[in-house]
């Protein structure tokens, strides 16, 4: 494998890892905290950071860049993809709505072909599908129908997907920390007025808790804008999978979750689908072309 996908690889399985930390701790928050306040809070620490590495020169870098305009729309794509998730998780089981979202990743592999002009191989899309096979295992929706709230789940799992595309599109041309720069202005921006309105004033915990989900998603963006520098997006979008092995994990050792049997067969379907991107990219690179 060579090298640079190889980091690739890691860089995004470690900010999806991130990114579960960072759910967990969002689900800790909502009970008390709104949803627009917590993603307000979010993105003005992850902007003071921004800020901190990038210096005073930051406002001025993020105003003359020439990709200025796909990086708000792409902001805008997953702040939508943000509050469909959400929304749809009010009405929806866990498993019904992780099953749903988790069809970012096929979307995804479609769109890389079709925008991005990557040529996927038979193993990558293999990859997907033993995945996404391994999250209904996993998952186990049982009964789900046709419903407002599945359409929105479906929403954010087509807009998340493209908005993984517009990044691998942008990440090429633009710094990281100014792409973060961007998206984080574009959320203070669309969740300061409902942050205003229905404002719930936090207590140290929960303030620490804000401050916390800033610094991890901070990393978390950072990771995943790196890693999409390095690797196609058919490469990477099999190991946003991994993702739910996490929540499982982090389900046992905050609440007390129990995983019954289809979790652990799902999770090595799920891990199996990286093994396959991993082994099939060494293969490539050892045969010439």
């Amino acid at each position: 494998m060579k090298n640079q996908v190889g980091y690739g690889i890691l860089l995004t399985s470690f900010a999806y890892m991130l990114f579960t930390v960072h759910d967990a701790t969002i689900k800790l928050l909502v009970v008390t905290i709104p949803v627009w306040q917590i993603l307000f809070f979010r993105s003005v620490t992850i902007l003071a950071g921004c800020f901190l590495f990038e210096g005073p020169s930051l406002a001025r870098k993020v105003a003359r860049s020439p990709i200025i305009k796909p990086m708000i729309v792409r902001s805008i794509l997953l702040l939508v993809a943000w509050i469909s998730y959400y929304s749809a998780a009010r009405y929806l089981q866990l498993a019904e709505v992780t099953t749903l979202y988790y069809a970012a990743p096929i979307v995804g592999t479609i769109l890389a072909t079709i925008v991005l002009k990557e040529k996927v191989t038979f193993a990558r899309w293999m990859a997907v599908g033993v995945g996404f096979c391994g999250v209904i295992i996993a998952s186990n929706p049982i009964g789900l129908t046709i419903s407002w709230p599945v359409y929105l789940a479906l929403q954010a799992a087509v807009l998340w997907a493209t908005g993984m595309v517009l990044l691998r599109k942008t990440a090429l041309h633009e710094k990281s920390l100014i792409q973060m720069a961007v998206s984080n202005v574009m959320f203070v921006l669309m969740t300061g007025t409902m942050t205003f309105l229905h404002w719930k004033t936090p207590g140290v915990h929960e303030l620490i808790l804000l401050c916390a989900t800033g610094i991890i998603a901070g990393i978390a963006q950072f990771t995943l804008f790196e890693g999409m520098r390095q690797a196609p997006v058919s490469v990477l979008a099999p190991f946003e999978y991994t993702s739910l092995v996490w929540a499982f994990v982090l389900g046992y050792l905050v609440w007390g979750d129990i995983p019954r049997q289809n979790v652990f067969l799902g999770a090595i379907l799920i891990l199996s689908a990286g093994a396959i991107i991993i082994v099939s990219e060494r293969i490539r690179r050892r045969v010439p072309v």
